[in-house]
């Protein structure tokens, strides 16, 4: 398969890099938008700014320019680039008959002061290319392990069965299983909330609040992701699969965590600019949470933590009265829909 990967940030890198190594002996070319970086890299032969010290394979071509023209004669394009720049990239492939599939995770933000709320992926794909058959790769990943060949599985989403299949003949491999599903607003409103959930997480333990505390966040936090899910029209046997509790798990306990490092951070008195200013990474849940809960209040869904976590952000909230404040909540049945 000829292979294009639009964006050079730790997660397009990194699986560029797997599908370079691929049995099946992929052609695959990483394109990155900065002329400096692209340089570096070429040189180098690694991302030095995002994946320090790992080695590119040697069939891993670079490019730059339009991607709209790189992509001609491709059998698959993937999307690496922020939610922020999922738009334009979009547009820029509205033309395109191959399939197409985005990495990024979250809801598209929206002005402050704004009655409009933040779309996913799919839903942007929906205004500004609505005839492109496209869909998502997402689940529980750290760049970096994807990058050494660690074993990964992935989740491959789309109304398309082209697109799952293209997704699963590109990555699927001896150390990365891909697995489809055609649930793609369940998989990216997964992708979405578990980022803001890891923020919480990451309290709970900075705080020392114990292992029962974070059990008990995560499996609430999944009962909100759930909720929101079902909403907006996703199954709920989607949340209980890799972009549910599986990405919600790793997110939430994995050291490699930028968004529980921000939790930790936050516990220990730093203030939101310092956090993100120690991680030299984007945290997308720093992002994505006031989206999640914009999206959420449209849709007439309680999400009490993720509502938390936006007043911690906001500086309205201090982090051990964020405790007293969700323990507080009257008493309610277990229930998902509650």
């Amino acid at each position: 398969m000829k292979i294009i990967v639009l964006g050079a940030g730790a997660w397009g890198t990194a699986l560029a890099m797997s599908a370079a190594h691929h049995p099946a002996g992929h052609a695959v070319t990483l394109w990155a938008r900065d002329a400096q970086q692209r340089a570096d890299m070429q040189a180098q032969r690694q991302n030095a700014r995002y994946l320090p010290g790992m080695a590119f394979p040697p069939t891993l071509s670079l490019a730059g320019g339009d991607p709209a023209a790189l992509c001609q004669g491709a059998d698959l394009v993937v999307v690496g680039t922020p939610m922020a720049a999922l738009r334009g990239l979009l547009g820029s492939l509205q033309g395109c008959t191959l399939p197409v599939a985005w990495l990024c995770k979250g809801f598209e933000a929206v002005p402050d002061g704004s009655t409009a709320y933040g779309l996913l992926g799919h839903e942007v794909c929906a205004q500004v290319a609505p005839h492109l058959r496209a869909g998502v790769l997402s689940g529980p990943s750290f760049a970096q392990e994807v990058a050494c060949n660690q074993p990964t599985a992935l989740v491959a989403a789309s109304v398309h069965a082209a697109v799952r299949e293209a997704l699963v003949a590109a990555f699927h491999s001896p150390s990365l299983r891909v697995y489809a599903n055609d649930d793609i607003v369940g998989v990216e409103v997964g992708g979405a909330v578990k980022n803001v959930l890891s923020i919480a997480t990451g309290l709970c333990d900075g705080l020392q609040l114990g292992l029962n505390a974070r059990a008990a966040l995560i499996t609430r936090g999944l009962a909100e992701m759930t909720r929101l899910g079902l909403a907006l029209g996703a199954r709920s046997d989607t949340f209980m699969g890799l972009s549910g509790l599986g990405d919600l798990v790793l997110t939430a306990t994995g050291d490699l965590s930028r968004n529980r490092r921000v939790g930790l951070l936050l516990a220990q008195g730093q203030t939101l600019a310092q956090a993100v200013a120690s991680l030299g990474h984007v945290a997308e849940g720093v992002y994505s949470a006031r989206t999640v809960v914009q999206r959420a209040r449209h849709a007439g869904v309680e999400m009490p933590i993720s509502e938390t976590v936006v007043a911690l952000l906001d500086g309205t909230l201090q982090a051990a009265d964020a405790v007293t404040l969700l323990m507080g909540r009257d008493p309610r049945s277990e229930a998902v829909g509650w």
